[in-house]
């Protein structure tokens, strides 16, 4: 209600929110498709490899030619991002290694990041926030995706006074998904190929969603802008529909599955045989969380709220998310509020490359959504611990010796070039947060 006011008087007074965004795929045609219908915003950069193919998707979703003329689209994104005419950077590439060296960029050059790239949120999101507020930027997560969405449940139950026991999102899974590649995507996602090869889908990029290393990043997001703990060895995905996640998502110790209260998960809108979940969560993000009185459940019970059997425990749940076509909400709230739309906080969850076969040395790592490697949620301070491999390391980097199917890789299994000025921001990260 306060942006669209405060939206309203921008464009009243000639002074929009100025936009730049870097990656013109899935996520950036959503939100450029609301762009015509948004007084007061506007795309002054695209920045993209191919930026032909950028100016295919503005008319795609459905830009005259006098407004794809208008904005300044080129393959030098660090121009880009660095103009004058732009407030606002939307990073959303995909790609760690890009994403950190462009919003540093940004913030270097004064301008507020907003972070669909969630690959490089978890691989440096603690470092690179803590350079935003030092600069006086805003870091922000993409509201739309569902992270900033948990996050927005997460911090309405602890505003109203609840513990939060367990925040997440939904997901189609089955553990013989992780060994997805990019050739049997398709059938495990249930599309037919041939369409999908049609519509232009980036098998790699749906193999990410499908062998759970998107879940897995999406859960460390969470966990390190809420404060929230991951698992201690990766997702559990239990089965669960809407009506049971008070019920699933509690502590062990009260008969549901969680290690302790506190906690992510990702759960599954399929059950182990194949079953569909009945009213599952596949699209949507949750929160569980606790009555602090007797009172407060009794509250529960008389206004509807699904509980577990000791009317103690209930969820808030939003079934559905629109991705791109929210993402407003994070420029806007980050230009005219000066706010976040949820912001790492602290390096609490990684997310480490694990072999999807057996693995041998010499082999070249093909990363997140490839034939080798998927990952895996993990506590931060394990990973710095055991000094294992973050996702965003596994990419285009030689195996030093065999590893075995399931196993963890560590930075020991791979040579990263010394060079590698992202990979020594990573490390320096983990030193600081060790």
């Amino acid at each position: 209600m306060f942006l669209q006011e405060k939206l309203l008087k921008a464009a009243a007074g000639n002074a929009p929110v100025r936009v730049c965004l870097i990656g013109a795929g899935k996520f950036g045609s959503m939100f450029l498709s609301q762009v015509p219908t948004t007084p007061g915003l506007v795309v002054t950069r695209i920045a993209d490899l191919r930026p032909d193919a950028a100016r295919s998707a503005c008319r795609t979703v459905g830009w005259d030619e006098a407004r794809v003329d208008a904005v300044k689209i080129s393959d030098d994104a660090p121009s880009a991002l660095a103009a004058d005419d732009v407030d606002v950077v939307v990073e959303a590439t995909g790609n760690p290694h890009a994403g950190v060296r462009h919003a540093r960029a940004a913030i270097a050059a004064g301008k507020h990041v907003v972070m669909v790239n969630v690959e490089a949120d978890v691989f440096a999101g603690a470092a690179l926030a803590r350079e935003a507020r030092a600069a006086g930027m805003v870091y922000s997560m993409a509201y739309g995706d569902q992270p900033a969405l948990t996050a927005e449940i997460v911090d309405w139950a602890r505003s109203c006074g609840f513990d939060v026991v367990c925040a997440g999102k939904g997901t189609k899974y089955r553990p013989h998904y992780h060994q997805s590649t990019p050739e049997t995507v398709w059938e495990y996602m249930g599309f037919d190929p041939d369409q999908a090869v049609r519509d232009g889908m980036n098998p790699r990029m749906f193999n990410s969603f499908t062998d759970g290393t998107k879940s897995s990043l999406e859960m460390a997001a969470i966990a390190n802008a809420c404060g929230l703990t991951p698992p201690a060895d990766g997702l559990l995905f239990p089965p669960c529909g809407v009506d049971d996640l008070a019920h699933i998502l509690r502590p062990a110790s009260e008969g549901g599955v969680l290690e302790a209260k506190g906690m992510v998960e990702t759960v599954s809108s399929e059950e182990r045989d194949g079953r569909p979940v009945f009213r599952d969560l596949r699209w949507g993000v949750y929160a569980v969380f606790e009555a602090p009185n007797d009172y407060a459940a009794g509250c529960f019970r008389q206004y509807g709220m699904n509980t577990d059997a000791s009317g103690r425990y209930s969820a808030m749940y939003k079934p559905f998310h629109l991705i791109g076509m929210e993402l407003n909400v994070s420029i806007l709230s980050a230009a005219l509020l000066g706010q976040a739309t949820g912001e790492t906080r602290a390096f609490n969850g990684d997310v480490v490359a694990t072999a999807k076969r057996d693995l041998t040395a010499g082999e070249t790592l093909d990363g997140e959504g490839g034939y080798c490697v998927w990952g895996k949620l993990v506590p931060a301070a394990r990973s710095v611990r055991e000094a294992l491999l973050p996702i965003g390391l596994a990419d285009r980097v030689k195996l030093a010796r065999d590893v075995k199917a399931g196993a963890t890789l560590g930075y020991a299994d791979v040579a990263i070039p010394e060079d590698n000025d992202v990979a020594a921001y990573r490390r320096a990260m983990e030193r600081t947060n060790a």
